[in-house]
C-alpha cells in the first residue's frame, strides 16, 4: 500500500482527502505545519507528498527545498490557488513533481498521485514517454499545420512562427549566447531547451534558473555555490547551478530581475568563463553556453540603470523575439488540441475536441497568460467535460465573459499610429493623478471636462497631460497594468491610485 503524506493546515480539506485516498487504497498521514511535516518525514518516509503552498509557519517553496534536501527521491505535488500559477511554476523549478490548482477534483488528484509514484519507482518510464515525437499534420482553422512535439511544447511550422524556427536552426549549432524575448508563458524555456537539444552540447546538462525567484541574499549562492562556513547557515559546501551545468547550457530566465551586484559577478563568468564559490579562494573553469530570457527589452533596462550595459552586449550575440499567443491566432487551436491529447492520456479520457463556440472564444480571447494559460484551461475543461466535446459550460468565467472584462471596464481603442515612449524619470507618487470617468467606461472615448480659467485650471491641465501619458503607456503595454506601471516608473498600486483620484477630480 502506497503512503501519502498530506501537508495542509485546512483540517476539513485533510479529512476529505483522507476519506478519498483511503478508499483508493492509500495509507494517509497528515501534518498541519511545515515543522510537523519534517518530523513526520524523519519517522515515516512516504511514497508521495501532497503539500499546500500556503501554510501558517512557512510557504511551499521553502518547505519543498527542505524536503528535497532530506528525501530527494520522494515526489512532491504542490496544491495552489488558480491565481498562484506563476508561483507554482517556480516551485516546479525547485524540484516539485507537479502542481494541482484549487478547487480540487478527485480524478485530477488521483491521476497526479499515481503518475508521481510511477515516476519515482521507474523514472525511465515517464522520461521515455516524454521523448520528442514527430507528429504528422493536424487541421486547425482550416489550415494544415506541421509541428514537432517535445513532450510539453510543440513547434508549429506556421506563418507566425516560421521565422522563429529559422532563427533556431541558425543559432543552435553555434556557441553563441542568445537572448530570448517574450511574455510570461509564451514558451521561452522550451525554445531554449530546443536550441540546446539541437546543439553539440545536447548530451550535456541543461540547467534552468529563474532569476525572478532569487532574492538578493540567495542569488549568489544559487548561481556560484558556496564553501562551508562562508556565511551564517552555510553548514556544508554547495555547488552552484553554473558549476552543475559545466559542459552544457545554462538558461537564465527573467534575467532582468537579477540583482545588480550579482550581475557584476556574472560578467566575469561571461567574459572569462571562470567563477569562484562564495567564500572560496580557487577559480573554477567553466565551459558553458548561456541563454537568457526576458519579458523586458534589456537595452531599455540598461537605459534605466537596472541592467549592466556591458553584460547586455555580452549576451546579445543573437536574439529571438517570441510572439505572444494573441498574435498567433492560427496556432491557438493546434496548441489546444495538442494539450487536449496530453490531458486525455493523463486522465484516460476520450474527449474529441471543442465545440465551435469554444473555438471562437479561444480565437478571440487575448490570452494574457499565453500558452501556460491555454494549457491550464484545456486541462481543467477536459477534466470537467461530461461528454465527448468541450462546451462553454466548463470554461473559466474570464474566458466566457472576456468581452466584458477586457481591462476591466476600460475598452481598447484601435490604434491609428504606433508611438514609442520612454520614461526615464520616476513619476512622483504625490503628483496629481487620474482615473476613467463612468461615462468614458461605457464608450471607451477619451473626454475631459472643459477647463475654465481659474485656480482650478492649472491642476486640470496637469492632470490632463498625465492622463494622456498613462493612456499611451497602457496602450503600449497592451493594457497590462503591471507593465504600464513599469513604463511609467511607478508601482502598480500608484497607478491604481492615480486612476481613482482622476475620478475624484472629474467629479469636482
Amino acid at each position: 500500500m502506497n503512503k501519502v503524506l498530506i501537508i495542509d493546515d485546512d483540517l476539513d480539506m485533510c479529512r476529505l482527502l483522507d476519506r478519498f485516498l483511503t478508499r483508493n487504497n492509500f495509507d494517509v498521514k497528515f501534518a498541519h505545519t511545515g515543522k510537523k511535516a519534517l518530523e513526520e518525514l524523519e519517522r515515516n518516509r512516504p511514497d508521495v507528498i501532497l503539500c499546500d503552498f500556503r501554510l501558517e509557519d512557512t510557504d511551499g517553496k521553502d518547505l519543498l527545498i527542505q524536503i528535497k534536501e532530506r528525501t530527494p527521491q520522494v515526489p512532491v505535488i504542490i496544491i495552489t490557488g488558480y491565481s498562484d500559477i506563476k508561483i507554482a511554476v517556480e516551485v516546479i523549478k525547485h524540484g516539485a513533481f507537479d502542481y494541482i490548482t484549487k478547487p480540487l477534483f478527485p480524478e485530477e488528484i488521483l491521476v497526479t498521485i499515481k503518475k508521481a509514484i510511477s515516476h519515482s519507482q521507474d523514472p525511465g518510464k515517464t522520461e521515455q514517454a516524454d521523448q520528442p515525437k514527430e507528429k504528422g499534420t493536424r487541421q486547425g482553422e482550416g489550415i494544415e499545420k506541421k509541428y514537432k512535439s517535445t513532450g510539453k511544447y510543440i513547434f508549429i511550422d506556421s506563418n507566425e512562427f516560421r521565422p522563429i524556427l529559422k532563427q533556431m536552426d541558425l543559432v543552435a549549432p553555434t556557441n553563441y549566447s542568445v537572448i530570448i524575448y517574450g511574455e510570461s508563458g509564451s514558451g521561452k524555456e522550451a525554445i531554449a531547451q530546443e536550441i540546446h537539444a539541437r546543439s553539440k552540447r545536447k548530451n550535456t546538462p541543461f540547467v534552468a534558473i529563474d532569476c525572478g525567484a532569487l532574492s538578493k541574499e540567495l542569488a549568489g549562492s544559487e548561481l556560484f555555490g558556496h564553501e562551508k562556513g562562508s556565511f551564517t547557515g552555510a553548514l556544508n559546501q554547495k555547488l552552484g547551478n553554473l558549476e552543475i551545468a559545466n559542459g552544457g547550457t545554462v538558461f537564465l530566465d527573467e534575467i532582468a530581475n537579477l540583482p545588480y551586484d550579482v550581475q557584476v559577478s556574472l560578467l566575469r563568468v561571461v567574459q572569462e568563463r571562470k567563477m569562484r564559490r562564495l567564500g572560496g579562494t580557487k577559480d573554477i573553469d567553466l565551459d558553458i553556453r548561456i541563454i537568457v530570457a526576458s519579458n523586458e527589452k534589456l537595452w531599455d533596462e540598461t537605459k534605466r540603470g537596472r541592467f549592466r550595459e556591458d553584460l547586455y552586449h555580452r549576451f546579445n550575440e543573437f536574439s529571438i523575439n517570441v510572439p505572444p499567443l494573441r498574435d498567433r491566432k492560427h496556432d491557438i487551436l493546434t496548441f489546444a488540441h495538442f494539450f487536449l491529447d496530453h490531458t486525455n492520456s493523463e486522465l484516460d479520457k476520450q474527449v474529441k475536441g471543442f465545440k465551435p463556440e469554444v473555438e471562437d472564444i479561444f480565437k478571440t480571447y487575448s490570452w494574457p497568460g499565453n500558452l501556460r494559460e491555454l494549457k491550464n484551461v484545456v486541462k481543467r475543461s477536459a477534466l470537467l467535460a461530461d461528454n465527448e466535446w468541450i462546451d462553454v459550460t466548463v470554461l473559466p468565467f474570464e474566458l466566457v465573459n472576456h468581452s466584458k472584462l477586457t481591462f476591466e471596464t476600460f475598452h481598447r481603442e484601435p490604434e491609428t499610429e504606433k508611438k514609442q515612449f520612454y520614461y526615464d524619470k520616476p513619476v512622483a507618487d504625490e503628483a496629481p493623478v487620474f482615473n476613467l470617468p463612468a461615462a468614458e467606461e461605457k464608450t471607451g472615448e477619451i473626454k475631459h471636462k472643459p477647463v475654465e480659467v481659474s485656480s482650478h485650471a492649472l491642476k486640470a491641465v496637469s492632470i490632463d497631460a498625465e492622463y494622456e501619458m498613462i493612456v499611451q503607456a497602457l496602450k503600449k503595454a497592451n493594457y497590462n497594468k503591471s507593465k504600464a506601471a513599469k513604463l511609467l516608473n511607478v508601482d502598480r498600486k500608484t497607478l491604481y491610485n492615480k486612476m481613482k483620484q482622476y475620478n475624484e477630480f472629474n467629479e469636482q
